[in-house]
């Protein structure tokens, strides 16, 4: 058992440094949280179990669908698991479901970082799903686990990175459940307790 206690959201995440497999390059590269910081971008870290596998082909696709729509609202993205970046460019270039991946594919094979987010799993080695947002300040805004049988919708994604972006320059607001860019925010204030029908619909 690791005796690592995982970052939770609203804490500061430690400085990392990634080997990665660049798709859009066809270079090996490093992910550095450092550097994404002081370029004022969000990191997005998208963990799977491990290549050559079943439904983290089917998420990677997904999320490539959206991948242009978050690097538009300043975000990075990467998927990440245990396995080695030469693994990765072996996978991307073999596995036809993911032809229209361009953003990076991380390397974790110690599984350093994946123990500090909360999903690195013991017995198997593998990382479990978890998606991961971090701002531009390097704190975890908001984190997601699945078990290894549940594959993620890139959709959700979207709308929390739009609901995030939107608050960080507008941090006295509130976004609401199904927020989408252009609805109504809510101002939580004294007068709106019990009111939150009245405020959404006033």
């Amino acid at each position: 058992m690791s005796d690592i206690t995982p970052i939770r959201v609203g804490q500061s995440v430690p400085e990392f440094e990634l080997e990665t497999y660049d798709p859009a390059s066809g270079q090996f590269g490093k992910l550095s949280l450092a550097a994404e910081k002081a370029a004022g971008r969000w990191t997005i870290l998208v963990f799977y179990p491990a290549d050559f596998t079943f439904v983290c082909p089917t998420e990677l696709a997904d999320l490539a669908e959206k991948h242009a729509a978050l690097v538009a609202l300043g975000a990075t993205v990467a998927g990440v698991s245990t396995d080695t970046k030469f693994a990765h460019l072996a996978w991307r270039n073999s596995e036809r479901l993911l032809a229209s991946v361009q953003y990076p594919l991380a390397a974790d094979p110690t599984g350093d970082l994946s123990r500090k987010l909360g999903v690195y799993d013991e017995k198997s080695g593998l990382a479990l799903r978890g998606t991961f947002m971090i701002n531009p300040t390097g704190v975890l805004v908001s984190s997601e686990i699945n078990f290894y049988n549940v594959g993620r919708d890139a959709n959700e994604l979207l709308r929390k990175m739009e609901a995030n972006a939107y608050l960080i320059e507008h941090p006295a607001e509130a976004c609401p459940a199904r927020w989408k860019p252009g609805a109504k925010t809510l101002a939580p204030n004294e007068k709106m307790v019990g009111k939150v029908y009245e405020a959404l619909n006033g």
